[in-house]
Parts: C-alpha cells; sequence; structure tokens
C-alpha cells in the first residue's frame, strides 16, 4: 500500500467514463483489481466472499465489465504505472551496483483449455516442442540487476502450415469462437498485434519504450529477434544504447577481411590464425572478431566448453566490450524466465477465462502491475524472493479475515445472550470488552487490522 501511494493515476489515463450505476470511480476499480492477489481473490467471482469485500462492497459485475471494456487504454496505464515506479525507484535508491540497465524482449506460451475464447488458435511451443492451443505472449522487461519491472506486452497467435486448418483450428472450430465488434475502440490496436510479425512489434515496443522516456544500456534478445532490423534501431537511436543478442550460426553472412563468411567459416579462420583463447573464470573456449553487418560495425564472441562442445554465438554493437562482460551482461536475460514463472506461480499469469479479448488484455496487465510493485517493494524490503514477499503480504490479509470472522462468531453470540436474558446488546458488549482484558486485547487488535 505504501508504494502505491506514490502511483497517481488520473481518470482520464483510463480512457472511459464511469458508469452511471457503478458506485466506484475507474480509478478505484482498478486499485481493487491490483489489490486483488493480496487478499487471496483469484478473480471477480470470489470477491464477495472476501475480505476485501468488507471493505469495499460491490458486485463482480462490475469487474467484469472493466475488463471487458474494450476502450480502456491498458498500455498507457501499465507505462504510468512503470513510470512512476522508476521514478521511486531513482529517488530512493542508495545502494551503488555495477550491473548495467537492460531492456529484454522475450515470450512465453499462454496454454488455454477452451476453444471459444476470441481469436484463440494453436501456436507452437518451445518448450513443448509441440502445437498447444492458446496464445504468444511477447513481452518487454526493465532491468537493472536488481528489480524487474514488465514494460509493455502483446499477444499473437501463428497461422499454421495447412491452408484448410487456420490458426490449427476447421472452420466450424473458428467460427465457433466468440466474437465481438470494438471498431473505433483502444483494443482495435492490439488485435492488429496479434498477426504482427513478433520482430516487428518488437521494434514497436523498444521506440515507445524510448519515447516515454526509459532509458538503458543494452537491449537483451534471443536468436529470433538478432537481426539486421534490430541493429539497425540500436545504432539510429539518438541515446547511448546497444544492442546483444544472441546469433544462430546458420546461412546469415559478415563482412570480414577474408570476404563475406558464415559464423561457421568464420570460427575456422579464427582457429587457423590461432586467435581462439581459454577463459578460465567461464572454463570455456572462446574468439572475437569485428565485422560489418547491416551497414555498421559489430562485434562477434563465439565460444563453446570442452573439445566436443557445440560454438555459440554473441552479437553487439558495443565495440568496447570484453568477452567476460558480454557474457554476464546478457546471462541478465534469465530474469525474465525467472519472472515468467513468479507471475505465473503466484499471481496466476494468463490465467483468465474469459472469452472476451480485451479481458485477457486487461488480465495480462493487471498481472504485470502486480509484478511490478511486489519487485518495487522487495527492493527496499530486502526479501529474498518475491515468494517470501507475496506470502507475506498475503498472510497479512488472511489473519484480516480470520480476526474479521472470530470477531462476527463473538458478535452473535452476545446477541444471541443478550435476547435469551432480555438484556441491551450494546451494554452487554461494553461490559464484556471493558471487564474482560483478553476481549478487550482482541478487541484493540480487530480495530487496527480494520484501520
Amino acid at each position: 500500500m505504501g508504494v502505491m501511494e506514490c502511483i497517481n493515476i488520473r481518470p482520464s489515463q483510463i480512457g472511459t467514463e464511469k458508469k452511471e450505476n457503478c458506485k466506484f470511480t475507474n480509478v478505484q476499480v482498478l486499485n481493487l483489481l491490483i489489490l486483488f492477489p493480496f487478499f487471496v481473490v483469484r478473480n471477480a467471482y470470489q470477491y464477495s466472499g472476501s475480505s476485501l469485500s468488507r471493505l469495499f462492497s460491490c458486485e463482480k459485475d462490475m469487474f467484469y465489465r472493466f475488463m471487458n471494456n474494450g476502450n480502456i487504454k491498458w498500455r498507457k496505464l501499465l507505462y504510468a504505472v512503470n513510470l512512476h515506479l522508476l521514478r521511486k525507484i531513482s529517488r530512493s535508491t542508495e545502494a551503488p551496483h555495477d550491473k548495467p540497465v537492460c531492456l529484454i524482449i522475450d515470450d512465453t506460451d499462454d496454454p488455454k483449455s477452451g476453444r471459444k475464447s476470441e481469436l484463440i488458435g494453436k501456436v507452437f511451443s518451445h518448450i513443448l516442442h509441440k502445437t498447444i492451443l492458446g496464445y504468444k505472449c511477447m513481452t518487454l522487461l526493465y532491468t537493472d540487476g536488481l528489480s524487474q519491472l514488465f514494460l509493455d506486452f502483446s499477444l499473437h497467435g501463428e497461422e499454421g502450415r495447412k491452408p484448410d486448418k487456420k490458426q490449427g483450428l476447421t472452420d466450424k472450430q473458428r467460427s465457433e469462437r466468440f466474437s465481438a465488434d470494438y471498431t473505433g475502440q483502444c483494443v482495435e490496436e492490439r488485435i492488429k498485434e496479434y498477426t504482427m510479425k513478433k520482430t516487428e512489434k518488437a521494434i514497436e515496443m523498444v521506440k515507445y519504450a524510448i519515447k516515454r522516456g526509459v532509458r538503458f544500456d543494452y537491449l537483451l534478445v534471443d536468436s529470433w529477434f538478432t537481426c539486421a532490423d534490430f541493429v539497425r534501431l540500436i545504432t539510429s537511436r539518438h541515446i547511448k544504447c546497444h544492442l546483444l543478442g544472441m546469433i544462430k550460426l546458420g546461412k546469415t553472412k559478415y563482412h570480414t577481411r577474408w570476404g563475406d563468411l558464415k559464423a561457421g567459416q568464420i570460427i575456422k579462420r579464427l582457429h587457423k590464425e590461432g586467435q581462439v583463447k581459454h577463459n578460465r573464470t567461464l572454463k570455456c573456449t572462446y574468439c572475437t572478431i569485428d565485422v560489418k553487418f547491416a551497414g555498421t560495425t559489430v562485434r562477434l564472441f563465439f565460444s563453446k566448453r570442452g573439445k566436443n562442445g557445440q560454438w555459440n554465438g554473441l552479437l553487439t554493437t558495443d565495440l568496447s566490450l570484453s568477452f567476460l562482460k558480454a557474457y554476464r551482461t546478457y546471462s541478465m536475460r534469465w530474469a525474465t524466465e525467472v519472472a515468467y514463472h513468479d507471475c505465473k506461480q503466484l499471481l496466476d499469469f494468463g490465467k483468465c477465462q474469459s472469452v472476451h479479448f480485451s479481458a485477457q488484455i486487461a488480465s495480462f496487465t493487471l498481472t504485470m502491475m502486480q509484478y511490478n510493485i511486489l519487485c518495487t517493494v522487495k527492493r527496499f524490503e530486502a526479501y529474498e524472493t518475491i515468494g517470501a514477499l507475496f506470502r507475506d503480504v498475503t498472510g497479512n490479509t488472511l489473519e484480516l479475515s480470520i480476526t474479521d470472522r472470530i470477531w462476527e462468531l463473538i458478535l452473535d453470540t452476545i446477541l444471541e445472550i443478550a435476547e435469551i436474558i432480555s438484556a441491551d446488546a450494546s451494554e452487554l458488549l461494553s461490559a464484556v470488552i471493558d471487564v474482560n482484558p483478553k476481549f478487550h486485547k482482541f478487541y484493540q487488535m480487530y480495530n487496527l487490522y480494520a484501520a
């Protein structure tokens, strides 16, 4: 709650007006949705039976209407929250650290079980090595070595290889999917992203982050995104930033002093000239070379472990980078896998069951906001893991819920006794609390939690 106080969201940033029959403002509804997992509320359906509903009484339909609304500017809302958090981190952080600030582009599977969801289709899972029903979620993550913040994301589908089964579904299955008219609404942009190439959308994400004032030292990408377009993107920016990405040892050619060669051919030339070295720290064999690629000079690193190990390659636009620093900087990319794991295990990342595509976008955005807030708290409270912090937060709210129920039980018992002996209930309650020190202590504890 202390971190959330620094987040000031204006009604105009949400992008939609308050409904006349809604007693809460849109900002209040948004804040309640962000608080759900911290009060052990998995979804809007469970809200009415939660301890949070005792403080803010409302029906589940209010949340469903808000999340299904296609006019809410979820991308701008996520950035608004992140910019507040980044300012808080910048003002409050005093401990020095030598790690660079990085942006990480990666994607993860969002498996679904029902075929009725809007735009649902089959995508190939690189983890399971087979096609699954669901979406692909591509994310842009900010990390400085201490904190991770999700800046942006997009949901994608795949057309598939079979013309008669687009997206892995038959014509009948596609026609049975839910479909809504979003003409002129903000979610239209998200629907267009669904069919975009990931590399094109990733470039747009980085440009938008820079436009919103996000500054970084390195953009970390895997071999899927390390291409000429990304090299040109980074080298054409007015801010000082560099690309660091893994490359495939495939057919791509680089201009060297020996002519245009593939990565495998370059390694053989370097080995022949005796430029292959051994790094004791990482216990691997490596070699380095500067080449021309996409109209600019880039540095290539090749490394392998053991005599029979496979060669791996890294590309960077930072010509001052050493092999050891490049390796350690690229290892920061693991932060995105840790973030995915925490979000899926603790915050139900991608578990929204709504058939509305706008609700899927809302669910992902809310989860990222919740994770970013947790990461910011973790930074200043020195918790070892996000999981430890999450358990501590939810533990307090569970204690509040238990205390609340015990108090209700005491009140019901006193009311029944008062009715049996024909006494005034308020006087009897006051007498019990004031005379009995244990009841008095419990009453004080209840008031403290309620406050």
